[in-house]
């Protein structure tokens, strides 16, 4: 055994003992396994599809329905534009679509759609984070309509926070404003907590409870709300003086890496609870051996590969370890 090999196997045995690093390891070798890196990138670009439209009708819906009240709807459209930091400053100069029917509908279809592409994505996601058999995802139309309450859930809870972050802004007018600025964060991220606890339930086959999705729930919110805070500082610091032509390129290139960061991070998150529940660690880094873990891990992803509830599937995990044969 080559000093190299040897070393992977003083870190290997190292990390199996200890539990504060023999989990992360399993976390990030079960992300790796689902090959979710790529079920976050068509998150992320559904997502990406579906906000400039979003964003459109939101401002002529806005336009509509607040018309007399023009203080309220700039409160109410900096306040959502704020939950996409790196869209705020770009979409807060555009002006409502011209007229409120053809174009208002396309727009309503188009959001539609690419919301309807990011809840279906997200489904396929989760069922792979949590290796639920095929024969056992939600089929049409049950994942159409699980979709749809996806949709509902994430609008509604854009929407309320929204409107807190509107109230608390104007509260901040009667209290100081770190005061204001806590409440504001402190109900938002409860929100988001709740949003994303619902919308992974309604997201994941109905046999995983609402109990182990919990704590992907309370990541998944935090990281929102430090992505939220990290894109908007990048934003006030890097691009403030940036060019034009360079500003509307890092925006656009900036967007699609947020939203991809964010959705590789969720499903980091949602690992973390898959891991958890299911007990898959200490994982191995230099297999042969196998650990216990790897060996139930390997059974769940074939199990998950069924097609048809009669399909019989059987795992057998070879390879021996090889550290007696090499050292003498």
């Amino acid at each position: 055994m080559n000093v190299a090999k040897k070393a992977l196997r003083a870190v290997d045995e190292f990390q199996q003992k200890h539990a504060w690093l023999a989990f992360p390891v399993a976390v990030w070798k079960k992300f790796g396994d689902d090959q979710a890196g790529n079920l976050a990138m068509l998150v992320a670009w559904f997502a990406f599809v579906s906000i400039f439209p979003l964003m459109l009708v939101l401002v002529t819906v806005l336009d509509i329905v607040l018309k007399n009240n023009p203080d309220l709807q700039h409160r109410l459209l900096n306040s959502a534009l704020s939950q996409y930091p790196l869209l705020g400053q770009q979409l807060g100069h555009i002006s409502r679509i011209n007229q409120s029917g053809l174009p208002l509908v396309v727009g309503l279809v188009g959001t539609f759609l690419g919301a309807l592409g990011v809840a279906s994505a997200m489904q396929n996601a989760l069922n792979t984070a949590w290796e639920i058999p095929y024969a056992r995802r939600p089929g049409f139309p049950w994942s159409w309509l699980r979709s749809m309450g996806q949709i509902i859930v994430i609008g509604l809870g854009l929407i309320g926070t929204t409107v807190l972050s509107t109230l608390a802004s104007g509260a901040g007018h009667k209290v100081s404003s770190f005061a204001a600025t806590l409440a504001a964060l402190v109900v938002s991220l409860v929100l988001n907590i709740g949003v994303f606890w619902l919308a992974f339930r309604l997201g994941t086959a109905s046999e995983i409870g609402w109990r182990p999705l919990w704590l992907a729930a309370v990541i998944s919110g935090i990281i929102w709300q430090i992505l939220q805070a990290v894109a908007g500082f990048f934003i006030s610091h890097q691009l403030a003086h940036a060019s034009p032509v360079y500003g509307t390129f890092a925006i656009v290139i900036g967007l699609i890496a947020w939203l991809y960061l964010q959705a590789q991070l969720t499903l980091y998150a949602v690992q973390v609870s898959v891991v958890r529940t299911y007990r898959l660690w200490p994982r191995s880094l230099a297999a042969p051996p196998y650990t216990e873990q790897d060996r139930r891990a390997y059974q769940l992803y074939a199990q998950a590969a069924k097609r048809v509830e009669d399909e019989d599937i059987a795992v057998g995990v070879g390879g021996e370890d090889d550290r007696e044969k090499t050292s003498g």
